[in-house]
C-alpha cells in the first residue's frame, strides 16, 4: 500500500536523542519488527512518532556529529535497525524479510530519506529507480529540516543534500539534465527504471571518469579511465556483479575500481 505525503513530518520518536539513547531503542525496536513480521509478515509503523519542527537539524552521517549536540536527530543510526532485523528472522528468509522491510521504508518519509541517502546494498538500477523515486514523492515534506552530512554545520537543504550524494550518479544517466535539482532527479528515475543492460554500461562508463578524477589513492587512473578496458572488464563480470554496479551509484562503482587497481597492482609485480 501507498501512502500518501503529509503536510506533517515525523518520524520514529527513537531517532531523537543522545547516541547512546538512540543505540539502545534502535535495538529493541529492530527486534521488534522482526518478531512482528514473523507473526504477520508485515511491517506496522513505529510504536512512536515525533513530529519533526521546520528548520531542526537530521544528522545524516557519522562524519556530522563532530559538534553535534548531546541531544537531536541521528539519522544515520538508523542502520542499527537492520543488525536485529537480521538476527531476529530466520536465515533462509533474511532476503525477503529485507526486501519487504524496504518496500515498507519507502513508503514513509523517514525511509525514504534514509534509502535515498545511505542506500543499502543491492544498489542496481532497478533499486535505485525505486529509491529516487520515493524520495521524490516526499520532497515538498522534506524540505522542512536541514540536513547535517560532513559537518554539523552544513545547514544543506534537502536539494543541498541530494545533490551531494547523487550528482555523479545524475551525470551519468542524463548529462546536462535540467538545472533544477528535482527535475533532474525526476528524468534519471524515468531513464533508471526502463534501462536496458547497454543502457547501464554507458552509464557506469560515464560515472567512472568522474570517480577517478575524484579519487588520488588509484595507482593507476590510466588504464581505469580507458573505455576499451573498461568494457572488457564490464563485460566478464558475473550478470549479479553487474547488476549490483548497473545503477552507476559512485560508492559501489567506486569499490569495483579498486579492485581493478589493485589487480593491476599484483599484475604488476608479477611482470617484474
Amino acid at each position: 500500500m501507498t501512502t500518501n505525503p503529509s503536510t506533517v513530518l515525523e518520524f520514529p520518536a527513537w531517532l531523537y536523542g543522545t547516541i547512546a539513547t538512540i543505540r539502545r531503542k534502535v535495538r529493541a525496536e529492530g527486534k521488534w519488527w522482526a518478531r512482528e513480521y514473523i507473526k504477520t509478515g508485515a511491517f506496522p509503523q513505529p510504536r512512536q512518532l515525533r513530529q519533526m519542527q521546520p528548520g531542526e537539524v537530521l544528522v545524516m552521517h557519522s562524519g556530522a556529529e563532530f559538534g553535534a549536540p548531546r541531544d537531536c536527530w541521528r539519522m544515520h543510526m538508523f542502520v542499527g535497525i537492520f543488525l536485529d532485523l537480521n538476527e531476529g528472522v530466520q536465515e533462509e528468509e533474511r532476503l525477503h524479510a529485507r526486501a519487504a522491510f524496504e518496500t515498507f521504508c519507502l513508503n514513509t518519509p523517514w525511509g525514504a530519506l534514509y534509502h535515498a541517502v545511505s542506500p543499502p546494498p543491492p544498489r542496481s538500477a532497478r533499486r535505485i529507480a525505486d529509491r529516487l523515486a520515493s524520495v521524490l514523492r516526499f520532497w515538498d515534506v522534506l524540505q522542512g529540516p536541514r540536513y547535517a552530512f560532513w559537518s554539523f554545520d552544513d545547514d544543506y537543504t534537502l536539494e543541498a543534500l541530494m545533490d551531494d550524494v547523487w550528482r555523479k550518479t545524475l551525470e551519468a544517466w542524463c548529462p546536462g539534465g535540467p538545472a533544477p535539482l528535482r527535475e533532474h532527479l525526476a528524468l534519471t528515475v524515468e531513464r533508471v527504471a526502463h534501462a536496458t543492460r547497454e543502457e547501464c554500461l554507458e552509464a557506469v562508463l560515464r560515472v567512472i571518469p568522474l570517480i577517478v578524477e575524484g579519487d588520488n589513492d588509484l595507482k593507476h587512473p590510466e588504464v581505469l579511465r580507458d573505455p576499451g578496458f573498461l568494457r572488457e572488464r564490464l563485460s566478464a563480470l558475473p550478470p549479479e556483479k553487474f547488476v549490483s554496479l548497473s545503477g552507476a551509484e559512485k560508492y559501489t562503482v567506486s569499490a569495483q575500481l579498486s579492485a581493478w587497481d589493485r589487480e593491476l597492482g599484483r599484475q604488476g609485480a608479477g611482470n617484474k
